[in-house]
């Protein structure tokens, strides 16, 4: 393995850069068995492995260090990594003119796909999406001309020296040479069936993907993932009335599984959520409903204690005008409306005991977060919907109001950035600094678009995909930056010129449609 490239990647991260996907495999392997405490996440990818560290808990001077000491270690020994059994119908549309491109019969191209033992080299793209490579596979596959808009679930495509799975319905750009029913990702229990590492083979099907399961070819065991738990006998909150443009049910989300395509989620403003929890006497980590820019209407199933954080409207409960972040009792049978917000985007409804979704699993991979890409955790709130108490006998103590004064968010927002990995790819990383941004009407909890000056690339070339972690600045063609949101992609095509600081992400959160974005270096 080559000596790796340790690039900066904002003030939690490390960008490690190698030559290929074998080194990348190497590097991979030697980071995983020699991790220390305070790494959440080791993220592979076509050339990279992205290191994301609790810097309170481990410095970047010291993952760094460790990373080069990791990389030219010899290899650990190999463990047996668990073998995932496939079963495949080669049955997909594009199976005979890419047989025949490739000099070959559909049959032949078929038995070639399975005699070789495949290895998940990285996930992304969606949860429970693995990109395979294989020894055996010694082909490249262009992918289609024109994507398709629809790839169903369970189709089995080829592209570039990769195979892979579509795990849910998707727009998508690979051959298709077949279909599977094996369950690739768990939405509801947020367990993937490939994670990196694994060794997969595809079998041949003797009957239709409709057959039933017990007549299926055997899946192997996948590798150990979070488990799912399921609520007792919950005790019902509030029943929503009207959810607004958007509301969600929120925590501080599920980090730490990136590297099985799960983003971490979680609120977008984490201090508001937290400080909502504190002010009920609730478990900072606990859930509240995520309102965006407001018209949120519920009304009390129990009696409660109550809070709304965060952006800035008219609260009032039974129509009597309530302040944000003063804790109210919220009589069964009071509604409760959240008006259109005059300043920030993001308001946080939090009652003592937190919430759970009813009908729904209690904790997906660690949390109860809804993730609007993915689909995991509960859907987004809707008319009637009932929301239970997570804790319905809290012993906390409420604590006095000595958290004062509170502010409105600005409608201009100072923005700490970290260095990117790649702002060599611009003719003038500074420019990113020197121009006041707009945030656009495209933002929302998957990234914020901006407008502004377009940055110019230096670099025309297309970049390999790479992990991802909120607050990345990703650079598109166009030249406009999309800061990515806690429910962005976890790994992504486009150049990272900077990172904002994660102690500024709560404060771009609060960032709608207008608002003026100005970026300074970190400190």
């Amino acid at each position: 393995m080559t000596s790796p490239r340790v690039l900066p990647f904002g003030d939690r991260g490390l960008l490690v850069e190698v030559d290929n996907l074998a080194d990348v495999l190497a590097l991979h392997a030697r980071l995983a068995a020699t991790r220390p405490a305070g790494v959440i996440d080791l993220v592979p990818a076509a050339r990279t492995v992205l290191v994301h560290v609790a810097p309170e808990r481990v410095s970047l001077a010291a993952a760094r260090a460790w990373i080069e000491h990791a990389a030219a270690a010899p290899p650990p020994e190999a463990a047996s990594a668990p073998l995932v059994e496939i079963p495949i119908v080669y049955d997909g549309p594009d199976l005979d003119d890419l047989a025949h491109s490739l000099g070959l019969t559909p049959e032949a191209l078929a038995a070639r796909h399975a005699a070789g033992t495949w290895t998940v080299a990285f996930t992304g793209f969606a949860p429970g999406f693995g990109y395979l490579v294989s020894e055996a596979w010694p082909y490249d596959v262009p992918r289609r001309a024109t994507p398709r808009t629809r790839v169903p679930a369970g189709a089995v495509g080829l592209a570039g020296a990769f195979s892979g799975v579509y795990p849910r319905e998707t727009p998508g750009g690979w051959q298709l040479i077949g279909t599977t029913t094996a369950p690739l990702f768990d939405a509801d229990a947020g367990t993937a069936l490939l994670a990196p590492g694994a060794r997969v083979r595809f079998v041949p099907a003797t009957a239709s993907p409709a057959t039933p399961a017990s007549a299926r070819p055997t899946i192997a065991p996948a590798p150990a993932t979070p488990k799912t738990t399921t609520p007792t006998t919950p005790a019902p909150a509030f029943r929503v009335l009207e959810p607004g443009l958007l509301a969600t049910l929120q925590d501080q989300g599920r980090p730490g599984h990136a590297s099985e395509g799960i983003a971490p989620a979680g609120a977008a403003d984490r201090a508001a959520l937290r400080t909502a929890n504190r002010l009920v006497g609730t478990r900072e980590d606990a859930a509240g409903v995520e309102v965006t820019m407001g018209g949120f209407r519920a009304v009390a199933e129990r009696d409660l204690w109550a809070v709304v954080t965060g952006a800035w409207g008219d609260i009032a409960l039974d129509g009597r005008p309530l302040d944000p972040y003063d804790v109210f009792a919220w009589p069964r049978g009071a509604e409760l409306r959240v008006d259109w917000f005059r300043a920030g985007a993001r308001a946080y409804l939090v009652v003592r005991g937190g919430l759970a979704a009813n009908g729904h699993p209690a904790l997906v991979a660690g949390s109860r977060a809804t993730d609007t890409l993915a689909g995991l955790g509960p859907a987004p709130l809707r008319t009637g919907d009932v929301l239970a108490l997570a804790d319905p006998r809290p012993t906390a103590a409420i604590p006095a109001d000595d958290l004062r004064p509170w502010a409105p968010p600005p409608d201009t927002i100072d923005v700490e950035l970290a260095p990117g990995p790649r702002a060599d790819w611009f003719t003038d990383a500074a420019a990113l600094f020197d121009t006041s941004w707009t945030v656009s009407p495209r933002a929302d909890r998957v990234g914020i678009r901006l407008e502004g000056t377009p940055l110019e690339r230096a670099r025309t070339d297309e970049l390999p995909s790479e992990g991802m972690l909120p607050g990345a600045i990703q650079v598109p063609p166009d030249g406009m930056p999309v800061i990515l949101g806690p429910d962005g992609p976890v790994t992504g095509g486009y150049p990272v010129i900077a990172v904002v600081t994660d102690a500024f992400r709560d404060a771009l959160a609060q960032a709608r449609p207008g608002t003026l974005l100005r970026f300074r270096h970190a400190r």
